[in-house]
């Protein structure tokens, strides 16, 4: 009996079941419990002897994962352990709650576990700017952008956000779409869904789009979440015939939501997602999304990593191109 088989019978990640026998925080009290109750009936004991070992050595690298739900992070880890693993760099991954403090648990990490260097995949600005300063390794932070910050130590490379989701309400107004819906996203300034909502906004603008603070409904990074949220949405604003969604997470959440509200993507309400995740070329029907490039940002961000290992040196701060990808999710509406 191994974690992997206690997250499999409990339903849950093995990151999870690995933060539920550790003891950490960031776990609700219905899944400790869902995971607990499966270790206490199959007689699971940890190897208490390994765990300990494990928290006498350090790894070179750490990856610290805002957001336990975000696909997108999925495949930015495998990259990222795949090229440090090239560069003969370990690297241990640690899984954080999208809404958990980040820089406080990388503080942590360097008292404990004394890393060479953190990559972030993911992050409030709001936490950097009150605590990093106490972070001395070199450190890369993927999909937001710090260079506003200023620290010496700290990288950033990201996607043009803001240009992004305006593009793709341009693409729905193209299309003929005059109502369209926002769905996702922490409005927070330091927070990449408010430089979203602001492309989104700016498209109005230009385009002398209507737009109703009503249209607008905020959800986690999560398909649970997006369904619920897509159906109040939708319930409280039947009119709309497109949603911009903050996520492809989000947007496969709102079709499943959609299709049980007895309505058709993209017959009855069009999709746009964001990220460009391989599930989203999969789901019927195929997502419009925008395109992070996560090899470039993944390749771009553990060379930054490195380089900052090998000599102190300036910090840089890139902006990695994307791509509208039109799929099946989106069409003109039905007159």
């Amino acid at each position: 009996m191994t974690i992997k088989d206690i997250a499999r019978m409990s339903g849950v990640g093995v990151a999870t079941v690995s933060r539920v026998l550790n003891h950490h925080p960031d776990v609700s009290e219905e899944t400790r419990r869902r995971v607990m109750a499966v270790v206490e009936e199959q007689g699971f004991q940890p190897n208490t002897n390994a765990r300990r070992l494990k928290q006498q050595t350090s790894a070179s690298i750490a990856v610290v994962v805002k957001g336990t739900m975000n696909m997108l992070f999925a495949d930015l880890v495998e990259r990222c352990q795949q090229l440090l693993q090239d560069a003969g760099q370990d690297a241990s991954v640690y899984y954080l709650d999208e809404d958990d403090n980040e820089v406080a648990y990388a503080l942590r990490l360097c008292r404990e576990r004394k890393p060479l260097g953190i990559l972030f995949l993911g992050g409030d600005l709001e936490s950097f700017q009150a605590e990093f300063q106490h972070i001395s390794v070199p450190c890369v932070l993927l999909t937001n952008s710090a260079g506003e910050l200023g620290f010496p130590n700290l990288s950033s490379l990201t996607t043009d956000d803001e240009e992004a989701a305006c593009q793709a309400i341009c693409y729905l107004a193209d299309q003929g779409h005059r109502r369209i819906g926002l769905l996702g996203g922490n409005r927070s300034p330091t927070q990449i869904g408010c430089r979203r909502v602001q492309g989104c906004r700016r498209a109005f603008d230009e385009l002398s789009l209507p737009f109703d603070p009503r249209w607008s409904e905020l959800c986690r990074y999560s398909f649970s979440d997006a369904y619920d949220a897509a159906k109040r949405l939708l319930e409280r604003c039947p009119e709309l015939t497109a949603l911009f969604c903050l996520s492809d997470v989000i947007a496969i959440g709102a079709i499943r939501a959609i299709r049980d509200l007895g309505r058709r993507v993209p017959e009855d309400v069009s999709l746009v997602g964001f990220d460009g995740i391989p599930l989203a070329r999969f789901v019927v029907p195929r997502l419009t999304t925008v395109r992070q490039d996560t090899q470039q940002l993944a390749r771009q961000g553990v060379e930054l990593l490195l380089r900052g290992l090998r000599r102190p040196c300036a910090p840089v701060h890139g902006v990695v191109p994307f791509q509208l990808l039109p799929g099946e999710s989106a069409a003109p509406p039905r007159t």
